[in-house]
């Protein structure tokens, strides 16, 4: 048990370590290969910040662990709403922008109406699986093609600056850049052994191991740019950053673990685990709303939204003790 708990915790300290030199890496190697800083930031920062989800879950799903990869997924979008805008709410109340409410956070809710729809019948198959990619493959196409035609002077400015303020010869681009791939899926591997080895010991399901510590190591990446990005006062960033992860780990971590190996799910995953997603989704709208003003999450909503993290994850302890 104790080896366990130490591939779980280096696991999770390697894969942020990994996580950070594999975009590094790729965003130094992809300027060398001449794309935009726009680009660079929507596609490979984008993915980046995101790949801890992917690999961990895309591992679990290939070894049969398949309550790890999907509680991966869904914990990750819960931790992301609850925690991560909560506590970056109780340090800077945040300015949510009316353009968040009106194209992307319905985008999101639409995402995760399809999610629960999929996983009604109790069962996520390839064809599922298929539909979960094809949709996040259009989302990103039409992303992308929008912000070509359209460019954010202010994200492309942003990376441009990002990238002169961290260059590195081409050489040590490819060897950070390929470092952190092989070390994510060292630390990945290393990661899910360990969670599945503590179901297995304490006899609680791997879908509540992957919707608490799996999901909460894997979201620290974005809780640490949340937090950065709000005591800097870039509000945008900060929600943006929640958004963008959870129309991935909702569209390509499932969809990818689905086409893998389908998925089986009991009830209580649509009526718990979903359930709270899409009320935590839903309650943006409502928290978001600015009543005569600017759209803002206030201190007390993010005492709210943590106190909800807190509530569920209580929910899901006891509900694997019982």
């Amino acid at each position: 048990m104790l080896l366990a708990f130490i591939a779980i915790i280096a696991g999770l300290a390697l894969l942020i370590w990994s996580t950070d030199r594999f975009i590094d890496g790729a965003a130094a190697t992809s300027r060398y290969l001449g794309m935009s800083p726009l680009l660079i930031g929507m596609v490979v920062v984008g993915f980046g910040t995101s790949l801890p989800e992917m690999v961990v879950s895309v591992i679990s799903a290939s070894e049969g662990n398949a309550g790890v990869a999907l509680g991966n997924a869904y914990g990750s979008n819960i931790t992301n709403i609850a925690l991560i805008l909560g506590l970056t709410a109780l340090i800077n109340p945040l300015t949510v922008q009316s353009k968040i409410l009106r194209k992307e956070l319905p985008v999101l809710g639409g995402c995760t109406l399809l999610s629960a729809w999929q996983i009604w019948d109790g069962h996520i198959s390839r064809l599922d699986a298929i539909v979960l990619l094809s949709v996040f493959a259009f989302l990103m196409g039409w992303t992308i093609w929008q912000a070509v035609r359209n460019p954010t002077d202010e994200l492309e400015a942003e990376m441009e600056r990002e990238l002169s303020s961290h260059t590195m010869p081409i050489r040590s681009a490819v060897i950070w850049l390929l470092i952190g791939l092989v070390l994510l899926v060292v630390s990945s591997r290393m990661l899910v052994w360990g969670a599945v080895f503590l179901a297995r010991y304490f006899g609680v399901s791997d879908l509540v191991i992957g919707l608490t510590i799996v999901a909460a190591g894997t979201s620290l990446p974005e809780l640490a740019s949340s937090i950065i990005a709000t005591r800097k006062g870039e509000f945008d960033i900060a929600v943006g950053n929640v958004i963008g992860s959870n129309m991935f780990n909702t569209l390509a971590v499932v969809g990818l673990a689905g086409v893998i190996h389908p998925i089986s799910v009991n009830g209580e995953v649509f009526s718990r685990d979903v359930m709270v997603m899409l009320a935590l989704t839903f309650s943006l709208f409502i928290l978001g709303r600015g009543w005569g003003g600017p759209g803002r999450i206030n201190r007390y909503e993010g005492a709210l939204l943590l106190a909800c993290y807190i509530g569920y994850t209580w929910w899901l302890i006891r509900s694997a003790l019982l």
